[in-house]
């Protein structure tokens, strides 16, 4: 299986790991991507924390590769997708900001409009 896991925290970055727990074997390769916008050293930094939860926690993995990438969170993750031709995306419900509502946020909701292929969208706990 080929996943691609879509990221903007640490906290969202560890709900998708719990799922993915279970699932990911040896055999599989994980693509971790947070999406920021360009010139904010904040993001940046959250960005990179993001992925490296990902490296560690999916190490079961046969393969984990991370990447930064600039522009608006759905369409990129959706373009993405389609250029590594993934079998299952993989996002949260909403940001991993601690203030964030807990409904479905606007980037999960659009990627789940647009998808071409399987999305999981995984809850995001309470802080």
């Amino acid at each position: 299986m080929e996943y691609l896991i879509g990221t903007d925290s640490v906290h969202t970055t560890a709900a998708i790991c719990d799922y993915l727990d279970d699932r990911v074997t040896t055999a599989d390769t994980v693509t971790a991507v947070a999406v920021l916008p360009a010139d904010e050293p904040t993001a940046r930094r959250d960005a990179d924390e993001a992925l490296n939860v990902a490296a560690v926690r999916l190490a079961a993995a046969g393969g984990v590769e991370t990447e930064r990438r600039s522009g608006s969170p759905a369409p990129v993750l959706l373009e993405t997708a389609a250029e590594g031709d993934v079998d299952e995306l993989v996002i949260g419900a909403h940001g991993g900001d601690p203030d964030a509502t807990r409904d479905v946020g606007s980037t999960a909701r659009r990627v789940l409009a647009d998808a071409t292929r399987p999305v999981v969208v995984v809850p995001i706990p309470d802080l």
